[in-house]
C-alpha cells in the first residue's frame, strides 16, 4: 500500500535506537524526509547510517536533549515545517513508591509529559495552517494497565494522553491527527534493561528472564521493532486521516480489557 506520505517531512524524537529508530526507518522507507534525534552524537550518527543503508533515503540528524528548552528549539529549527511529529523519550525507571522523591517525579513529568506537550505546541500550528499533520506519541501499555513498579511512567504518560485527546478534538478539522502507540514487550534495549532487572531480582540468567517475560505475552513472543514502526507509519499516512485521539496497543494481544 502506498501510504501517500512520500516527500512529507517527519521529525522523530529519541530515534537513535529502539522504537524511535524503528519508526524513523519505516517513515524513511515510505519516502519521508526524516529528521532523527538523540542525545548521543555517536549513536545518532550510527542510526543515520543504518537508516540510509536500509532505506536508500537520506536522513538528517539533530543531537539535542528534548527535555530542555534549547534542545526542543534546536529540533524545531531543524525542521520548522514538519508534517509528522513522532514523540518519544526514554521511560522513567521502574521501582516502588519509596524510591520516588520530588526530583524523580519532576524528571518523569519533564521527560514523558512536558517535553512532548511542548513539541506539539511548537509544531501543530504550522500543521493546521498547511492542512496536514500527523502526531504520534509513543507512550506505554501502562497507560491502560497500570502496574505499581511503573507508576512514574503511568502518571506522566497518562497526562500526555489526556492533553493529546483535548487538542485532537480541535486539530482534526484541519486534517491534523494525534494518536498514541502503547507498546509492551517489544524487543528493544528497554526490554533488555527490564530483563536484566528481572535477572538481578530473581537470580536467574538472561534466557530464563526472557522466557518468563514472553510467558506473560498472549502471543508468546516479543514484538518486533519493525512491526511497531510499520504501525506508526500507517498512523502517519494519508489513509489514516479519520483516525485521531486514539490509543493503539502493540502488546501481542495481552491487554485484558475491552476498551
Amino acid at each position: 500500500m502506498d501510504l501517500g506520505i512520500k516527500g512529507r517531512k517527519a521529525v522523530v524524537c529519541a530515534s537513535s535506537q529502539g522504537l524511535g529508530l524503528a519508526c524513523a526507518t519505516a517513515l524513511a522507507r515510505e519516502g519521508c524526509a526524516v529528521w532523527i534525534n538523540g542525545r548521543d552524537a555517536g549513536r545518532l550518527a550510527a542510526a543515520q547510517t543504518q537508516i540510509e543503508k536500509d532505506t536508500g533515503t537520506r536522513v538528517q540528524a539533530v543531537a539535542a536533549d528534548i527535555t530542555t528548552e534549547a534542545g526542543r528549539q534546536a529540533l524545531f529549527d531543524a525542521c520548522p515545517e514538519a508534517d509528522v511529529l513522532v514523540n518519544n523519550n526514554a521511560g522513567p525507571p521502574p521501582g516502588k513508591l519509596a524510591d520516588w522523591d520530588h526530583a524523580a517525579w519532576i524528571a518523569a513529568l519533564e521527560s514523558n509529559m512536558l517535553a512532548p506537550i511542548l513539541l506539539i505546541r511548537a509544531f501543530i500550528p504550522g500543521m493546521r495552517a498547511r492542512k496536514f499533520g500527523r502526531v504520534v506519541n509513543i507512550t506505554s501499555a501502562m497507560v491502560k494497565s497500570p502496574r505499581p513498579h511503573m507508576a512514574l511512567s503511568t502518571t506522566a504518560r497518562t497526562g500526555l494522553t489526556a492533553f493529546s485527546k483535548s487538542v485532537s478534538l480541535e486539530a482534526a478539522a484541519d486534517n491534523v491527527t494525534i494518536n498514541n502507540l502503547l507498546p509492551e514487550r517489544v524487543d528493544t534495549p528497554r526490554q533488555q534493561f527490564m530483563a536484566e532487572r528481572m535477572m538481578k531480582l530473581n537470580n536467574i540468567d538472561m534466557a530464563e528472564a526472557r522466557r518468563r517475560i514472553t510467558e506473560t505475552v498472549a502471543a508468546k513472543r516479543f514484538g518486533l521493532p519493525g512491526e511497531f514502526g510499520d504501525a506508526c507509519a500507517f498512523l502517519c499516512s494519508a489513509q489514516a486521516g479519520f483516525i485521531s485521539g486514539q490509543n493503539l496497543q502493540l502488546d501481542g494481544g495481552s491487554y485484558h480489557g475491552l476498551i
